[in-house]
């Protein structure tokens, strides 16, 4: 043990004279050049003051003498020279498939929505540099969350830099949330509650039902703070997205960011959602006599969220259910098929959903967000959605587990009413 503390000690001695000496040296070379600096500049003025110089060539020479020494060294402006071949060449001549496959919609919906985003996203040429159009910044933030790429990759395939690439996503999605999430994303009105409700009963046989709610876990690299907080059931970081959708599969409310640990209950009550339809703004505004209950619009909710008046969930099967209350939840099943079916189509369109993104968190949720109102773009517009996009292999999602935390237990008396509802009808 004492040879052990007497070699450390001569290392860290040598380690200890070899930077002294370091020093050392380096302090005597910067004394040395200062010395042949101030001789060097008092040899130039002596020059300067013989006689052997007419006094107006010797004013010159001094004059040149102080603009030498004041002048700085002028800035240079230098940009990396990049091929722009692919995007200046190659998707021009695009066919309406490859449009679609590359960017998970037509040219026609992307000029479209070049032309909202534009008073957002549009850049001035300066004096040193171009900027880069409108519709290629959109392209590559396309590009990224259709296929979750690297910056470096995309900033290859672009002809841009990585910090280019990096901008154009942030100032995307930011255009997007303020620009198209109001639009797109957005609770009905009376008549359209009407009309949803109306469609489900035609497909589903649910009367009063205006949608269906469900959640997905966002895959995200660990966060500098409060990490653990964001490790959901499988051991992994996410965030949450908690969206509900019409029979159509779109999108018309949508909450993200809410941290990968917390309950799917949880999640709901901290949405805009839960304190909306609380106040009985959405879901009271139409009553309906379904087997002597007053039942409101409500929608469909799966275990893991609380049994409320506007928020219907399946019987608990136990192995013991009675013939009317299967009938319910396989009645029940075939309906949430709309948010399921929603959810797999908005994953398999955009891939950075179903990847570990390594942005930061409000600008991982800004993403989602952006992605829900590309989903509604693109569903509305009738893009194509091609099967094989659903072969990714998505993040497995956590186990639904039963509400806790005290979940409220109401509603019972609609749930009640839609069993008897739906046995009469199979009668």
């Amino acid at each position: 043990m004492e040879d052990i503390h007497n070699l450390v000690f001569f290392l860290f001695a040598m380690w200890l004279y070899i930077t002294r000496r370091r020093q050392a040296l380096f302090e005597r070379r910067l004394q040395a050049a200062r010395r042949n600096t101030v001789e060097k500049m008092r040899r130039v003025w002596e020059l300067m003051e013989e006689d052997t110089f007419p006094r107006r060539r010797r004013r010159r020479r001094q004059r040149m003498l102080h603009v030498l020494l004041k002048r700085r060294r002028r800035p240079s402006i230098w940009a990396v020279s990049r091929s722009n071949e692919w995007w200046d060449e190659v998707v021009p001549g695009f066919t309406r498939t490859e449009w679609v496959h590359h960017f998970r919609m037509s040219e026609e919906t992307f000029l479209d929505m070049c032309g909202k985003l534009r008073p957002a996203m549009e850049k001035r040429d300066t004096n040193f540099r171009v900027c880069v159009p409108v519709k290629k910044r959109v392209a590559i933030a396309l590009w990224k969350l259709a296929t979750n790429s690297e910056y470096r990759s995309i900033s290859h395939l672009f002809g841009v830099s990585k910090t280019t690439v990096c901008r154009c996503v942030r100032e995307f999605c930011l255009a997007v949330c303020t620009l198209l999430v109001p639009q797109e994303i957005r609770f009905p009105d009376v008549d359209k509650l009407q009309e949803m409700a109306a469609g489900i009963e035609q497909s589903w046989g649910l009367p009063q039902c205006i949608g269906a709610i469900d959640g997905a876990h966002i895959p995200i690299i660990a966060p500098h703070e409060k990490h653990r907080d964001y490790i959901n059931g499988r051991g992994w970081h996410s965030i949450i997205l908690q969206g509900v959708v019409d029979r159509q599969g779109w999108f018309w409310s949508a909450c993200a960011g809410m941290a990968g640990s917390l309950h799917d209950a949880q999640a709901l009550r901290m949405s805009s959602l839960w304190q909306t339809a609380e106040e009985g703004r959405v879901f009271s505004t139409r009553t309906r006599n379904i087997a002597g209950v007053n039942a409101g619009y409500y929608i469909l909710g799966d275990a893991g969220y609380p049994s409320k008046t506007w928020l219907l969930k399946p019987f608990p099967d136990d192995g013991q259910l009675t013939a009317e209350q299967q009938t319910y939840n396989e009645t029940f099943r075939k309906a949430r098929m709309m948010v399921t079916g929603a959810f797999s189509r908005l994953r398999g369109r955009w891939r950075c959903l179903t990847k570990r993104n390594d942005s930061d968190i409000e600008v991982v949720k800004s993403m989602v967000l952006t992605c829900c109102a590309l989903h509604n773009l693109c569903e509305r517009r009738g893009e194509e959605y091609r099967q094989e996009w659903d072969a990714v292999v998505a993040a497995p999602t956590p186990a639904v587990t039963p509400g806790q935390d005290g979940d409220e237990e109401e509603g019972e008396d609609v749930r009640g009413a839609l069993m008897i509802f739906f046995n009469n009808l199979s009668l």
